[in-house]
């Protein structure tokens, strides 16, 4: 089939590829023309894994191509997805304006009937809005179907390929018999495609990441009361999630989410309630606890050297929200550092692939460093904040050779706080309780690892 994928953001790049590896035709239509001409050189504007190799092999298969023109690619697609934007208002709800534009764009370069499908994460009711926009820019008839995504960054290709559900908002029958064509290539197993009307699928999206935006939330509170009580968050996760009713997932303690979904999605979702006359409020607080939590992982390292601050050095490992990703947006790393720099601390860091974007944050305020190591050079204190796949088994004999004390901060809980122990570390975690070891050589105990967050 013949199909455009609009915008070639995270959400519409990774789409119009993994439609053109099933087999389809596909047109990646983007305003912006120096990402169009990086595409067409191979350049990627994202880092996904897995998604530049998709990327070539369908371009140079021709099942993939990359324009600035919407009226061609409208009048050369049967089907046509919307992938832009839809960022944060000053007032929290999700700014539409690139979907409206893009809706009477498609509307005007119609030549005959087309089927729209809005792949981008939009408010409620907002199939109504982009209906109305189309009707009046048209005369042509076209069926409208809310298609959200469910992508990870991360695990992006995969998600796609093998979704755990798909959600076709539409009601026309035959529109969705069609939708469901353009997914079976990733059905084979099973079929799990969901059928529903087009508000429905609209708050689908926004209910999914508010439940798990709130999972992390709560969790990250608990461990706030395991650091006053002595209780090991670590075990209550498993305790908790043993619960077949609750599971296991997104119930790891950290420093908080971050993203371009979650603080976003949370966000626009209050701002419905709020002009709904119907407050969302477990959803405002398990944003409000998010932002608290970020800061409070950053104050707790700035208590922990006081008025010492102004000379001392962190080793900051990680900057992206999470693995496998280059997206600072809202991450927890750069609002911390952004802390650390105000109380006087000087920051050196590292992350597998996000320096380059956070630069845009950042700025030359931190010491950038390709080699993790090469950013412990000279540094008083080890920082983590990204649960980055190498970082799970460094070389703890470099890192304390590199740093001037043994002094790990883990936003993470990667290690085992008895292991760190044993290696002699002072590792300050979220949510664990202190561990003391004696020491061989001399016989005298010591405290050397430090876990909960108010043992400073």
């Amino acid at each position: 089939m013949r199909l455009a994928a609009v915008g070639t953001g995270y959400v519409g790049l990774v789409a119009g590829t993994c439609f053109a590896e099933g087999g389809n035709h596909v047109i990646c239509v983007d305003s912006d023309e120096s990402k169009i001409e990086g595409l067409k050189r191979g350049e990627i504007p994202i880092y996904e894994p897995g998604l530049t190799e998709m990327v070539l092999r369908n371009y140079k298969a021709g099942r993939l191509e990359f324009t600035t023109d919407l009226d061609e690619a409208v009048k050369r697609s049967v089907v046509l997805f919307i992938g832009v934007g839809t960022p944060p208002a000053p007032d929290g709800s999700a700014d539409l304006s690139g979907i409206f534009d893009v809706a009477g764009g498609i509307a005007r370069a119609m030549d005959g009937y087309r089927i729209v499908v809005m792949k981008s994460t939009v408010p409620v009711g907002t199939h109504k809005k982009v209906s109305e926009i189309m009707a009046a820019n048209t005369d042509y008839q076209y069926d409208y179907v809310s298609n959200p995504e469910f992508l990870k960054e991360g695990a992006a290709i995969d998600d796609f390929t093998k979704p755990d559900r798909v959600i076709i908002g539409c009601t026309n029958p035959a529109v969705v018999e069609i939708v469901k064509d353009l997914y079976a290539p990733f059905m084979r197993r099973s079929e799990r495609i969901l059928v529903m009307d087009p508000a429905s699928a609209e708050m689908s999206k926004y209910a999914a990441n508010a439940m798990l935006a709130s999972r992390i939330s709560f969790m990250n509170e608990i461990s706030g009361l395991c650091d006053h009580f002595g209780a090991d968050v670590e075990a209550v996760r498993r305790g908790v999630g043993s619960d077949s009713r609750i599971g296991t997932a997104f119930l790891f303690p950290g420093v908080g989410y971050g993203g371009s979904c979650f603080p976003k999605d949370v966000s626009a979702l209050v701002s419905m309630g709020e002009k709904a006359n119907s407050p969302m409020r477990i959803a405002a607080a398990a944003q409000e606890a998010n932002k608290n939590q970020h800061r409070r992982f950053a104050q707790r390292v700035i208590d922990h050297f006081g008025e010492r601050c102004k000379q001392t050095t962190l080793g900051v490992w990680g900057l992206a929200f999470k693995s496998r990703t280059d997206d600072v947006r809202e991450s927890p790393a750069i609002t911390a550092i952004k802390m650390f720099l105000e109380s006087g601390l000087t920051v050196r860091a590292h992350d597998p692939e996000a320096m380059g974007t956070s630069k845009e944050e950042l700025g030359n305020t931190v010491e950038m460093h390709d080699d993790a190591y090469a950013a412990l050079d000279g540094a008083d204190a080890l920082v983590i904040f990204t649960d980055w796949p190498e970082f799970r088994t460094p070389d703890f004999d470099l890192i304390a050779n590199k740093l001037s004390g043994k002094l790990i901060f883990d936003g993470r809980n990667m290690y085992d706080p008895s292991l760190m122990a044993k290696r002699g570390f002072a590792y300050h975690c979220v949510g664990r309780p202190t561990v003391e070891v004696s020491q061989p050589v001399s016989g005298k105990p010591k405290q050397v690892a430090v876990c909960g967050m108010n043992h400073a």
